[in-house]
């Protein structure tokens, strides 16, 4: 890399993994961890950080361009970190629309740390992973040299990246969650833990179409699909940037009994399902379940 090594970040690493006690899952003789990726660094938090760093090695200082919503979490890692490195930011955000609107906190966010921003029609979007679109939007961002980073950071080198998430947590548990967006760092996840350990996976958007869009990025990463993981898509409030009444007041109520901040669109879905799992009985007595703290709260 040319004189920029995210490891000049100083990520805290492994992050720690801290057991709490909690009597929903005490009462059925199971034990929570919490593996405080969250904590990993302070601007690019928790998993943002495992799957950018391979990606910013790679880009070997060229420009970065990559895509999101209007409230990305990736958006404001790869800002941040561009700030933070002196690497040129472009961000390609879904929805034409919104370039004549005042940004929104997340986006001001974004600006504040130096990325361009460029807005594009929905169905534009959508095909942004075909290679004569993804032209057309490079010409049209005057980014033709960027180094392209995939929506949510998800690709072949970040799901490498995210192995060592598994990794840190072989031996410690026997069944570790998370949410998921785009899926790599389940994938990752689930291929570095070890055997007699599973991963369950929590995705927070509707459509049951992750397990395809895991198996390729494991098969893209690995070779092949990696682990034991299995998903779970009942906790999604209706798909991503969606909550709903139940999961703030859930979301309030683990704040105030662990002195967690909750973040709501990923980790709140995750603590919401892995809480009804435990009421329904899928862990047996013994479980050491693992719940992977992907972010903080965004506070503008």
């Amino acid at each position: 890399m040319t004189g920029l090594d995210p490891a000049s970040l100083r990520p805290r690493l492994p992050s720690p993994l801290q057991e709490v006690e909690d009597e929903r899952w005490a009462r059925r003789g199971i034990r929570l961890f919490l593996k405080r990726d969250d904590l990993i660094h302070p601007d690019l938090v928790g998993n943002k950080w495992r799957k950018l760093a391979p990606n910013l090695a790679a880009a070997a200082g060229r420009p970065i361009l990559t895509f999101g919503g209007a409230y990305s979490n990736h958006l404001r890692a790869t800002a941040a970190a561009g700030r933070l490195l002196g690497l040129p930011t472009v961000g390609v955000v879904r929805g034409e629309e919104l370039a004549d609107r005042p940004l929104n906190p997340s986006l001001a966010r974004c600006v504040a740390d130096g990325m361009r921003l460029h807005f594009v029609d929905r169905p534009t979007y959508r095909r942004k992973a075909e290679p004569p679109v993804l032209g057309t939007i490079l010409r049209a961002a005057g980014a033709e040299d960027a180094y392209v980073v995939p929506e949510g950071g998800s690709n072949a080198l970040a799901v490498r990246g995210c192995r060592a998430l598994g990794e840190e947590l072989r031996g410690r548990a026997d069944v570790v969650a998370t949410a998921c967006g785009t899926g790599g760092t389940f994938a990752g996840l689930a291929a570095g833990l070890g055997a007699g350990q599973r991963a369950l996976g929590i995705p927070v958007l509707k459509g049951g179409f992750l397990t395809a869009e895991i198996q390729a990025l494991q098969k893209a990463a690995f070779g092949a699909r990696q682990g034991d993981w299995t998903l779970d898509d009942r906790f999604h409030f209706g798909g991503y940037a969606r909550t709903a009444p139940e999961l703030d007041t859930f979301a309030e109520d683990f704040e105030k009994r662990h002195g967690l901040a909750v973040e709501r669109l990923y980790v709140a879905k995750l603590l919401y399902g892995l809480v009804t799992l435990v009421e329904e009985g899928t862990f047996p007595a013994g479980t050491r379940v693992a719940a992977v703290i992907t972010g903080a709260p965004f506070t503008g």
